[in-house]
């Protein structure tokens, strides 16, 4: 038998593709207010392998990836999403998003993004919002599944999320964390 623990606290992360670079300040301080103070930003990523948000968004697209000093519950980040959708709403223009933006959270053992797609692979967290098991981390690493978004597959970002997880490993020493939604 086994028998239920509580789950560790997860470290939030962020990422946001916008065209406008210019609009990472204002959607950087609308997260801090909603979700706490980020302690890594990364650099620009000026990949955007899929495409997917060109029509809404124009191109080219940038992201930019932040992970935040609090350690979160895993199972706020269904209502983590919803946050950030009413986010991407109240900087919409025209009818379009100007930015797309995909929280998620990182384990000493695995990063998961959450979406409001269901897929095979997806489960359901609640709140209309799936979990996507984006990336596994094993023999030093973080390893791609066969449905990771080539975004999320790219070294720089394998790279910038390696070092996401060690603060983490750091920041689980201080075990300090709260729930951001209610």
């Amino acid at each position: 038998m086994s028998i239920p623990q509580e789950p560790r606290a997860a470290k939030l992360v962020v990422g946001l593709l916008m065209k406008d670079k210019e609009l990472f300040g204002p959607l950087a301080e609308a997260l801090s207010k909603k979700l706490g103070l980020p302690d890594i930003v990364s650099a620009w990523f000026d990949f955007d392998y899929t495409g997917y948000y060109e029509q809404e968004m124009g191109g080219p697209l940038f992201r930019r990836m932040l992970a935040f000093k609090t350690l979160i519950p895993q199972d706020d980040l269904a209502g983590i999403k919803l946050i950030t959708n009413a986010i991407e709403q109240d900087f919409q223009q025209n009818g379009n998003r100007r930015a797309n933006i995909d929280p998620g959270y990182l384990l000493s053992e695995r990063f998961v993004l959450a979406t409001g797609k269901n897929f095979a692979h997806r489960i359901y967290i609640g709140r209309n919002i799936y979990a996507d098991l984006t990336l596994i981390y094993r023999n030093g690493a973080f390893q791609t599944l066969p449905w990771t978004y080539p975004d999320y597959a790219d070294s720089s970002m394998l790279t910038f999320l390696g070092r996401v997880r060690n603060k983490y490993v750091l920041d689980k020493k201080t075990p300090a964390h709260r729930s951001i939604v209610s």
